[in-house]
């Protein structure tokens, strides 16, 4: 169970994880061509895979501490391994570690939720247990909000050298 004074926060980070999922698909959108498809970059679609997964991550587990007299540890336990399994076959399968540092800290975050959902399925009471999860939904967010920003700045295109990616400038129309 959630401590009340910590109601406002997730309600916060609720909020700004679903907004910034909005932004998202509108970065995807920007930069469609090198994110998916048969032109699409790895590092693009590793950047725009593991933002949405944090994101969706810091919206789920804000909106179950929401929810009266439920046990956010389920909830934690559950998307802390979707995470670190989504991150795992993404990066197995693509070969990116283009920011083992972030690469790694994303890993980090998602034991430290494991850890600390497990802590909270068996005293649910633990309110430095529900402390440390505020933490986690922030680090996530983060996380989250730089990839996306990369994302949109084209930074998959930078890294890779790929010229074909890069959009053509448009001819001044008149001269």
């Amino acid at each position: 169970m959630v401590p009340s004074d910590y109601f406002t926060y997730f309600a916060a980070t609720a909020t700004g994880a679903a907004a910034l999922i909005g932004l998202l698909f509108v970065a995807v959108t920007v930069r469609n061509d090198t994110i998916f498809g048969p032109k699409a970059i790895p590092g693009g679609e590793a950047l725009a895979i593991t933002a949405f997964s944090g994101l969706v991550n810091s919206l789920v587990v804000s909106l179950l501490a929401l929810i009266p007299q439920d046990n956010i540890g389920i909830g934690a336990v559950t998307l802390s391994v979707v995470g670190l399994v989504s991150i795992i076959r993404l990066h197995s399968r693509l070969h990116w570690a283009r920011n083992t540092i972030l690469l790694s800290l994303a890993v980090i975050v998602y034991v430290v939720q494991l850890i600390f959902g497990i802590i909270l399925i068996h005293t649910q009471n633990d309110t430095s247990a529900v402390n440390n999860i505020s933490y986690v939904v922030f680090a996530t967010l983060i996380i989250s909000l730089q990839r996306a920003w990369s994302l949109l700045k084209g930074e998959h295109i930078k890294k890779t050298g790929n010229d074909d990616a890069t959009p053509e400038p448009e001819p001044h129309a008149g001269r």
